[in-house]
């Protein structure tokens, strides 16, 4: 299996829950009070049996007007076409934002040959308990498609792919694992975004249940790291693709 961080940028982000683009290096934090400040890259894995996109992101543009996860794909040597599995950790907006794009005043799925993988539960939560976090109006596009697959609590997907639904972040928020031989890649979207979420513990509050957030980043870290599991980071600052490890009650990560 090949794997590939698809950067999209980083960015602030305040109570509005809008996504404005901050660079470190020129912007100052404190001009963005009460923002988080976040990283934001979905990932590309070429399997034997084709590609899978791991979330979405923002759905930003470059400069040429083209989506820039679609534009990360083809800088990586493929085909956006050719993406048969996009697989949803959840549907906040950071992590869907890029599964459609607008062209000549028409909206499209970004991966129009893909299956979108998606916790029912979730899906329902997005329309029935509205939230900034949720924009339904690009649910409503992909629903349209014909392209949309929902999937029930935890379970396999494909002989290769199986996913777990975990709650924590977000009532209805799912993991998946891919395992093609010897080789496993794991994506936790935010229940494992960043390796320093798992080198210093702590409750975050812009989780659903803090708490059992943090008790399931250790609980797969640990399995991470005695499983030999190759870890993709979604909001990583650095180490976005690594292996993990665990000694003496401590964390640490090696990039991949």
């Amino acid at each position: 299996m090949k794997t590939f961080a698809l950067y999209e940028g980083s960015f602030s982000v305040d109570t509005s829950k809008k996504f404005i683009p901050f660079n470190p290096a020129t912007d100052d934090p404190k001009s963005r009070p009460a923002s988080l400040f976040i990283y934001v890259q979905p990932f590309l894995l070429e399997t034997k049996s084709g590609l899978v996109v791991f979330d979405a992101g923002l759905g930003y543009k470059d400069e040429s007007g083209e989506l820039m996860i679609r534009r990360n794909i083809r800088e990586a040597g493929y085909n956006p076409g050719d993406v048969n599995l996009v697989l949803m950790s959840h549907l906040h907006f950071d992590h869907s934002g890029g599964m459609v794009y607008e062209k000549d005043g028409q909206w499209q799925l970004s991966f129009p040959n893909a299956e979108y993988v998606v916790q029912r539960g979730e899906w329902e939560t997005a329309y029935s308990k509205p939230s900034k976090s949720y924009k339904t109006e690009i649910f409503d596009v992909l629903q349209r498609s014909g392209n949309l697959v929902f999937v029930e609590g935890s379970g396999q997907l494909t002989n290769e792919i199986s996913y777990e639904l975990t709650g924590g972040h977000c009532e209805y928020h799912q993991v998946f694992l891919v395992k093609e031989g010897e080789v496993a890649v794991f994506y936790g979207g935010d229940i494992l975004p960043e390796p320093e979420q798992l080198l210093r513990k702590f409750i975050a509050k812009y989780d659903f249940d803090g708490r059992r957030a943090m008790e399931l980043r250790v609980e797969y870290g640990k399995r991470a790291a005695e499983e030999g599991w190759t870890c993709l980071f979604y909001h990583a600052k650095s180490k976005p693709i690594g292996k993990v490890q665990f000694e003496e009650g401590s964390f640490s990560i090696i990039e991949a």
